[in-house]
């Protein structure tokens, strides 16, 4: 998988390789997406609540002795596989998230993910095994001061929800080397596993995430809710990428 925007476009990105942690695996590209507009909330939470939570194959990834959750909305665009023209495009996606590590590869587990393309939403949950749900969603951008809202409506969820309006505070910046910031974003796979508890992976590329701090009001925010942890600070470290 890549997330970028155009086949040349994705050419380019290939050639972006320095700030991998591993090298990009041989076997070609399959999927392309572009992600923008996005807020990455996280919060601290005690590693043995989240190692609870995820496959028992798959260990928790810590940042000095303490794991992350993070909420994460942005706009999805130009979703095509290789060789396809583009799927779904124009659609809100929001996923909740934390950091593993499994055989020595670090990279992201996705407790839910919501999207507001029904199709997409199906294609994803068959093709990654992934807990993807359908969400009435909306997304609204005055420059640089994003409105979002996401509303599950999906049958095999509880009715989980997202109210919140997000903005960069200033200049763009790149994580640097052991940073939280490089913890938290410069992941480049995700894992999951099968009903017998078979641990997939997901190869993903990606420039290096251009970071900007960010301010959030979230005025209704209950997708940590399925997981009931107990967050060691209320308020969330907040970083913006356009």
């Amino acid at each position: 998988m890549a997330l970028t925007t155009t086949l040349d476009d994705t050419g380019r990105l290939l050639c972006q390789v320095s700030h991998r942690p591993y090298e990009l695996p041989k076997r070609p590209w399959g999927m392309t997406q572009t992600w923008s507009k996005l807020l990455f909330a996280h919060w601290p939470v005690r590693a043995d609540q989240i190692q609870a939570l995820v496959p028992s194959r798959l260990t928790v990834d810590t940042f000095d002795g303490t794991a992350w959750v993070g909420v994460v909305p942005f706009a999805m665009n130009d979703v095509r596989f290789r060789y396809l023209s583009v799927l779904a495009s124009n659609f809100c996606e929001l996923n909740v998230r934390t950091y593993v590590s499994y055989k020595g590869r670090r990279g992201v587990f996705f407790f839910s993910l919501d999207a507001s393309n029904p199709f997409a939403v199906e294609v994803a949950r068959a093709a990654f095994r992934l807990s993807y749900f359908h969400s009435r969603m909306r997304i609204t951008a005055i420059k640089d001061n994003i409105d979002y809202k996401c509303e599950r409506r999906d049958w095999r969820s509880a009715p989980v929800g997202m109210d919140a309006s997000y903005g960069p505070t200033g200049a763009v910046q790149y994580s640097t080397k052991g940073s939280i910031e490089e913890f938290l974003t410069e992941r480049y796979c995700f894992f999951t596993s099968d009903r017998g508890g078979r641990v997939m992976s997901c190869d993903v590329h990606h420039a290096q995430w251009p970071l900007q701090p960010a301010a959030a009001e979230l005025r209704r925010n209950t997708m940590l809710e399925p997981l009931s942890l107990n967050l060691l600070k209320p308020e969330p470290l907040l970083h913006y990428s356009h």
